[in-house]
């Protein structure tokens, strides 16, 4: 579904990514792991196209998307979870999800996604009409990947869900990842938790510096030593 090959993104003189080539088949859950400053929220960025590429490219279900907008890639099935959650604060629940559903114009279907949100995260419909700055941080990271799924995207980019969370809450977020994966959604994830994400994937790719260190079934990964003492601790 989603093909990277020989990708680089530069900030300025700053080369974030060098020639990284990653693959994501339909219905897999992908996690890219790495320390602080790897490139793994700049990839994200780039297939959304938040970000310019200084070379390689991005294909989507077979179709070029490196020079796309946010909006058309939005449009043929991918959409983000940013790190941060990024919610309008002072906005309702209801009108966040709303939001998510900015490129589709079937109001009967939205509707009815709204409702299908609710079902799947019942805290968010007890609070449908609260400000969304006034929700917990669980309850916001909710927010933000049921404002994703708002798009219908065949393609779900997660950006750090774990952060700023307690651990139980974290448990509970990383259980609705492996529901939406065992419904047939496919997911690129980037964590910090490698650990957590590993054990939630099939495959990942690990970033150093920009660069692809190494790749594999999420199972061999975490029992491949090097992975274990850089990031499993």
């Amino acid at each position: 579904m989603l093909e990277i090959s020989d990708l680089s993104v530069s900030y300025g003189g700053i080369r974030a990514l060098e020639g990284i080539s990653i693959g994501v088949a339909a219905g897999e859950l992908v996690t890219l792991i790495g320390a602080n400053g790897a490139g793994k929220t700049t990839t994200l960025r780039a297939i959304s196209r938040l970000v310019g590429i200084s070379a390689g490219t991005i294909r989507f279900d077979g179709r070029d998307i490196s020079r796309a907008r946010p909006d058309e890639v939005v449009r043929l099935g991918i959409a983000q979870v940013p790190e941060g959650r990024r919610m309008l604060a002072r906005q309702s629940v209801l009108d966040n999800l709303l939001l998510g559903a900015y490129t589709r114009r079937d109001r009967a279907g939205i509707a009815a996604d709204v409702e299908q949100q609710f079902a799947r995260f019942p805290r968010l419909a007890e609070r449908r009409k609260q400000l969304a700055g006034t929700l917990s941080g669980g309850e916001q990271q909710m927010l933000a990947i049921a404002r994703a799924l708002m798009s219908r995207p065949r393609l779900l980019l997660l950006d750090e869900p774990s952060l700023g969370l307690a651990p139980l809450v974290v448990r509970q977020i990383f259980a609705i990842i492996r529901e939406l994966h065992d419904a047939g959604v496919t997911i690129l994830l980037v964590e910090q938790n490698a650990n957590l994400a590993l054990q939630s994937a099939d495959r990942g790719y690990v970033l150093e510096a920009g660069r692809l260190a190494t790749a594999g079934p999420a199972a061999a990964l975490l029992q491949d030593e090097r992975v274990r003492q850089a990031y499993l601790g």
